[in-house]
């Protein structure tokens, strides 16, 4: 049996969240995937290679010295006096107190400048000093 209304049904506009959540699940991906790509400074470095282990999954402050003299905290281009300043102010954060300071240094640059950095982040507070290496082939060795 066949029902006949008098008015007709409201029609009832519902908007589809499906598409808008993959889209931003799939946004949150990326930006998880790239972020630790954009945490250091846009200065070309050689670095030296060594047999070194993996590496951790641990929030870390890098610090890049070029050869030309260039220094970087992070991303950010600085000059080597407001080293210990901009580098004291990321530790003195409570989350950053046993964070891992590594030195990004080219190859080229004389070992007394990298001996430098090194006691300026100890200065800055830093407990927790790595320098940067290449991983070499074990074959090669």
């Amino acid at each position: 049996m066949k029902r006949i209304f008098d008015k007709p049904l409201p029609l009832t506009a519902k908007i589809n969240v499906t598409p808008i959540i993959d889209v931003a699940l799939v946004l949150v991906i990326i930006l998880l995937i790239t972020a630790p790509m954009l945490a250091v400074a846009d200065i070309d470095v050689n670095l030296p290679v060594a047999q070194t282990r993996g590496a951790e999954d641990e929030a870390t402050v890098s610090i890049t010295l070029s050869k030309a003299g260039e220094l970087a905290v992070n991303e950010d281009v600085i000059s080597p006096e407001a080293l210990v300043p901009v580098l004291g102010s990321i530790i003195s954060e409570s989350k950053n107190e046993n964070i891992l300071v590594v030195l990004r240094a080219d190859r080229e640059v004389p070992y007394q400048f990298i001996r430098q950095i090194l006691s300026e982040a100890r200065a800055a507070g830093a407990k927790r000093l790595a320098i940067a290496t290449l991983q070499s082939d074990k074959g090669n060795s």
